[in-house]
């Protein structure tokens, strides 16, 4: 039994990359467990979440709960958890020795301006690459392992990336991941509507295009401040 938990950041081509698992005949994916529990106790959160009451009325609200289940189910030999790292708050983290744990970024130079489009003006702690160097220092220092996908390398050559990925995870590549029919899946969370549109209109990973329009000069305080910590995890990035 593989348990794989994906640790993203928000517009980070992981909802492509749940999709990409959810054609293997051996795998179970799941969308954002912990999301009802992020927004139950972040309530500055729940006010600019599109869906938000919807979510928190839908989903499990218990964080300890949700890992319970992540760690009891045994649905099919492989459970894919797509997961925002914020989401995890002060949720105890020891679960993370049972399940094999990969942290995906992007280029804030790419990612911010996207993420801008939903939710105007983003915070550190709203992208996710602060938290994500939280949790790789956690790893290192409880001898977890781990790895980081870089979403550009991804798009840029999909069958070699998700090799490598498939070796970290110790489960055989299936060719069926580099592509799906271009639809709604029945996993996704309530809130597809609000993010999902690009990933409805595919048939696979998209090819990777250098963004052509100005960066948003609003958002370039929190570009200095997130590069740093970008720059650090792709030295760790297969």
């Amino acid at each position: 039994m593989k348990r794989i938990c994906l640790w993203s950041g928000p517009r980070n081509i992981s909802t492509a990359l749940m999709y990409s698992f959810a054609q293997r005949f051996d795998t179970k994916v799941f969308d954002e467990p912990l999301y009802a529990y992020y927004l139950k106790h972040h309530p500055e959160a729940h006010s600019y979440h599109p869906g938000a009451d919807d979510i928190l009325k839908t989903m499990e609200n218990s964080g300890e709960k949700v890992v319970n289940l992540m760690l009891t189910n045994n649905e099919k030999p492989v459970l894919f958890f797509k997961h925002m790292t914020h989401h995890l708050l002060d949720l105890n983290r020891d679960f993370m020795k049972k399940t094999v744990n990969v942290i995906l970024t992007r280029d804030p130079k790419d990612m911010l301006p996207s993420f801008d489009k939903v939710i105007y003006n983003p915070t550190i702690d709203d992208v996710g690459y602060a938290l994500h160097i939280e949790l790789l220092d956690y790893f290192e220092k409880h001898n977890i392992p781990f790895t980081v996908l870089d979403s550009k390398k991804v798009l840029l050559n999909p069958k070699e990336t998700l090799k490598k990925l498939c070796d970290f995870a110790n489960i055989p590549f299936d060719h069926n991941m580099l592509a799906w029919q271009p639809k709604q899946r029945q996993e996704d969370g309530i809130w597809a509507k609000y993010w999902y549109h690009n990933v409805h209109k595919s048939n696979g990973f998209q090819k990777y295009e250098p963004r052509e329009n100005p960066f948003p000069t609003h958002l370039n305080s929190l570009l200095n401040e997130s590069q740093p910590y970008y720059e650090k995890l792709i030295s760790y990035s297969i």
